[in-house]
């Protein structure tokens, strides 16, 4: 996927969603179970849009700061403190910072990630493998 190209920070930013999720869901395809872009980093706010193919997930990881998760396309398994949530279309999980989670498909679906990291967390320090940055999914996967 290419680098982002179109605004992340200012005053007043607006997306069509449709588009950005079409934008995702095209990067997907073999090898690449996992598409994310970044459609606003400003400060500590961090709002990805991530589309995770048939199969796919994100490995466990941690975030520095709460997220949220917001189901747009398909369905995820989002896993957390032992406990596995089935999300779908419309539906809204949030969590707070430091808990170990996951995310899986068996169909494919795409979702609206949310992160508001602590004030000096994202600096650009490398992340450590134990508890990856809040914005690891940030990154184009692949």
């Amino acid at each position: 996927m290419s680098p982002v190209q179109h605004p992340v920070t200012g005053h007043v930013l607006t997306f069509s969603l449709a588009d950005e999720v079409r934008t995702v869901r095209d990067a997907l395809g073999p090898p690449r179970q996992r598409s994310g872009r970044t459609l606003v980093k400003d400060g500590p706010l961090r709002v990805t849009l991530v589309a995770v193919g048939a199969g796919g997930g994100l490995e466990a990881h941690r975030a520095e700061g709460p997220i949220s998760v917001h189901v747009l396309e398909g369905e995820i398994a989002f896993e957390a403190e032992g406990r596995t949530w089935t999300l779908g279309p419309g539906d809204l999980l949030a969590l707070d910072h430091g808990i170990p989670h996951a995310v899986r498909s068996e169909r494919g679906g795409v979702f609206l990630l949310t992160v508001v990291l602590p004030p000096g967390a994202g600096s650009g320090a490398a992340p450590s493998r134990a508890a990856p940055r809040a914005d690891a999914h940030d990154a184009d996967a692949g």
